[in-house]
């Protein structure tokens, strides 16, 4: 009997420190019934029957599918920002341009001897 009643402790004091952390950790915004200090009250003043009211009562569900989840999108996964994007004709000009101009000082048969270009 003794031995029974030292596990039934053990189980209580256990469920007791789980009860107090979870309710501790919990976000605020899913608490149901009073504030979340008050919930940590009521585990720490009625440690099994506060913690068997906070599971059954104040700690509010995860929420369903049916309510709007938000989530952050990076501008490179919104389509509404990848559609907004237009090339840019001055830079497209000015990159070809350049692009000439490589090509012309890349040209093997102006080159001297040391590397440099003859003008």
């Amino acid at each position: 009997m003794a031995r029974l009643l030292v596990g039934l402790v053990a189980l209580a004091a256990a469920f007791y420190v789980y009860a107090l952390v979870d309710c501790i950790l919990f976000p605020r915004h899913r608490v149901r019934a009073v504030p979340k200090l008050a919930w940590v009250f009521i585990v720490l003043l009625f440690p099994v029957i506060g913690g068997v009211l906070w599971f059954l009562i104040g700690r509010g569900r995860k929420s369903s599918k049916r309510q709007v989840q938000y989530r952050t999108v990076g501008p490179d996964d919104d389509p509404e920002f990848l559609g907004a994007l237009k090339a840019d004709p001055v830079s497209d000009a000015q990159l070809r341009d350049l692009e000439e101009q490589f090509a012309e000082n890349e040209d093997p048969d102006k080159r001297t001897d040391n590397g440099r270009t003859d003008r």
